[in-house]
C-alpha cells in the first residue's frame, strides 16, 4: 500500500477558525475517487491471489513450486496439481510403496509372482516372501529365518530359479542372489511318487548336508562319504559325474538328523525319497533340485541350523494358489 493510500483512510483533521470567525474548508477528495481507488486495490489483490494460488487455492501453489529430489540429490520432475489430485506424490520411494501395495505391477490385483512382496525399501527387503499364497506362507515355521525359495517356470517345466531369503531382525525378508536351477524332467507334483519324474511341491526342512568332496565350510552337519558317487548320462545326454560332490538333503520322506544317504522312508518306499539339492549337471533331474557348483558352495556356507532353514519349492502357479 502506498503512502497516499494509507493517509486517505485516516479522518480529516478539524479545520481551524480563520479571520472573521469563518472557517476555511479543506478540499476533500470525491467519494467516487476514493471508491475507485479502493476497488482497484481489491482487484489487484484478487488478481495476485489468483496468480499465486490458482483455482485450487494454496494446494496448487505448492504443486506449482514443489520439486522432489532423488536420493543422489538431483532434481526430479515437478509435482503438478493433476498428480496431487490422483494421489501421486512424485516421490520415488512412495511410488515404490504404492506399487507394492497394489501387488507389484501397479494394478489392483498385481501378478501372482509378486503379490506377496509389499512395501519394498531401498535395502531390498519386503514384508512377505514374493509369489507365495497365504496358505504357503502359513506352512513356513515361525522360527525359520532362512528360506530357499525355488520357483519353477511352469508345472511341466524342468527349469526354475532359487533364491535364499533371510528374515531380518525387524521381521522383513531380504533376498540373496537368484540362482538358475533345474528340477525334475516332467516338472512338479503335489503328490510325488517314486519314479514319476516330478519334484514334490511343498515346504520341507533343510537339516543335513554332505558330499563326495571335503566340507567347504558348511554350517549344517556335513557327511563326507565315498558313496556320493554317480555316473552315466542325464536325460539330455549331460554327464552326471560330480553331481553329488555337494548335496543338501531335502526333508521329504526322510529322517532329519541323518546322512543324506540314509535310506529310511517314513512315508513308505512308494512315495519316493533321496531328494536333494545337489550340483547341477546341465539338465533335468529325477526329482531333485540342482544348482551350479559355486552356488552350492555358497548355499552350504550360508545355511545355518540356528535359522531353522526350509526349502519352499514348486511351480509358480502352484506356489501362488
Amino acid at each position: 500500500m502506498s503512502r497516499s493510500e494509507r493517509t486517505a483512510d485516516l479522518p480529516d483533521p478539524q479545520p481551524k477558525p480563520g479571520r472573521g470567525g469563518r472557517r476555511r474548508r479543506r478540499p476533500r477528495r470525491s467519494r467516487a475517487r476514493i471508491a475507485t481507488a479502493g476497488t482497484a486495490a481489491l482487484l489487484v489483490a484478487a488478481a495476485g491471489g489468483w496468480l499465486a494460488f490458482g483455482p485450487q487455492g494454496a494446494l496448487s501453489s505448492v504443486a506449482a513450486s514443489a520439486t522432489d529430489r532423488s536420493e543422489d540429490g538431483t532434481a526430479a520432475a515437478r509435482v503438478d496439481s493433476g498428480a496431487l489430485d490422483s494421489g501421486h506424490t512424485g516421490s520415488p520411494a512412495a511410488d515404490r510403496a504404492d506399487t507394492d501395495r497394489a501387488g507389484g505391477d501397479g494394478s489392483a490385483a498385481g501378478s501372482a509372482a509378486t503379490a506377496g512382496a509389499t512395501s519394498a525399501r531401498t535395502d531390498d527387503t519386503v514384508t512377505r516372501l514374493p509369489g507365495l499364497s497365504a496358505a504357503f506362507r502359513a506352512k513356513i515355521p515361525a522360527r525359520s529365518t532362512q528360506v530357499l525359495l525355488v520357483t519353477g517356470k511352469g508345472r511341466n517345466s524342468s527349469r526354475a530359479t532359487a533364491t535364499l531369503w533371510t528374515r531380518t531382525a525387524d521381521g522383513r525378508w531380504k533376498p540373496g542372489t537368484p540362482w538358475p536351477a533345474h528340477n525334475a524332467l516332467k516338472g512338479w507334483t503335489a503328490d510325488h511318487h517314486l519314479d514319476d519324474l516330478r519334484s514334490p511341491i511343498g515346504v520341507f526342512g533343510l537339516s543335513d548336508a554332505g558330499g563326495l568332496k571335503a566340507d567347504p565350510g558348511s554350517k549344517l552337519p556335513y557327511h563326507r562319504d565315498a558313496n556320493f558317487t554317480v555316473s552315466g548320462r542325464g536325460f539330455e545326454g549331460d554327464d552326471l559325474e560330480g553331481s553329488f560332490d555337494y548335496v543338501v538333503a531335502i526333508d521329504y520322506n526322510r529322517v532329519a538328523g541323518t546322512s543324506p544317504l540314509d535310506g529310511s522312508k517314513p512315508l513308505g518306499a512308494a512315495k519316493g525319497g533321496g531328494i536333494w539339492v545337489h550340483v547341477d549337471h546341465g539338465g533335468p533331474t529325477h526329482a531333485c533340485v540342482s544348482l551350479a557348483q559355486r552356488d552350492m558352495v555358497t548355499l552350504l556356507r550360508s545355511l545355518d541350523p540356528a535359522a531353522h532353514p526350509v526349502i519352499v519349492m514348486g511351480d509358480r502357479a502352484s506356489l501362488a494358489a
